[in-house]
């Protein structure tokens, strides 16, 4: 289950690093509907459809893409709320409140029985939803139980992926001044241990990422 403590950071991060892209993106109404629609056809290509060739589900890949589209529906949702994020929480608690009872779904008149519905035709139905402007959270939260993610999990590599973007961000990523590679590692690897040793949990946990970094990073 999606906790609103949990949603209201990730909306925060959302709409920060949203500023650092286009400080007018609220102006600019980007289509990120359209994003959730492409980022699902990957997902789909990870998860291989071509009975013409032999093809591996890739898990993390999977998993990856969930991360990106959600980012894509709270933009949208802040986007829908003129960037305020205690409405665009409210939004986003109501639409997935009640996916422990989501088995049947409505689309183009028909009602459509999510529990025989394999993982790629979810990703299908996510797709359509997206590109006929529906937020579907609850639709979403079966497929990531399809890919083995939880609300915990996807909420830990969220905040993670956010929290780097911001800090690469104000340590010279745009300029080309940068560095990628500490002490042997990218800054990616260095994320893994940091949230390897945090607590998800805690109320401080984006500060506690950022400020790791910040410790690690050569000055």
């Amino acid at each position: 289950m999606l906790l609103p403590d949990q949603a209201a950071t990730m909306l925060e991060l959302q709409a920060i690093m949203n500023s650092k892209v286009d400080p007018n993106w609220l102006a600019a109404k980007y289509p990120y509907l359209r994003a959730v629609a492409i980022e699902g056809a990957e997902a789909i290509e990870h998860h291989g459809w071509k009975w013409w060739k032999k093809q591996e589900k890739d898990l993390a890949q999977l998993q990856m893409e969930l991360i990106d589209i959600w980012h894509f529906f709270l933009s949208e949702l802040l986007l829908r709320n003129d960037g305020d994020q205690k409405k665009a929480l409210k939004s986003l608690l109501n639409l997935s409140g009640n996916h422990e009872n989501q088995q049947k779904f409505k689309f183009d008149e028909k009602e459509i029985d999510l529990k025989s519905c394999d993982l790629v035709s979810k990703l299908e139905l996510l797709i359509a939803t997206s590109i006929s402007r529906r937020i579907e959270i609850e639709l979403f939260n079966l497929i990531m139980d399809d890919c083995q993610l939880s609300w915990d999990e996807l909420y830990t590599q969220y905040v993670g992926k956010n929290v780097l973007n911001i800090f690469r961000q104000e340590h010279g990523y745009k300029k080309g001044s940068y560095q990628k590679v500490w002490e042997g590692l990218e800054d990616n690897e260095h994320l893994v241990n940091i949230l390897n040793n945090l607590d998800s949990k805690s109320s401080n946990f984006k500060t506690e990422i950022y400020d790791s970094l910040e410790a690690l990073y050569p000055n």
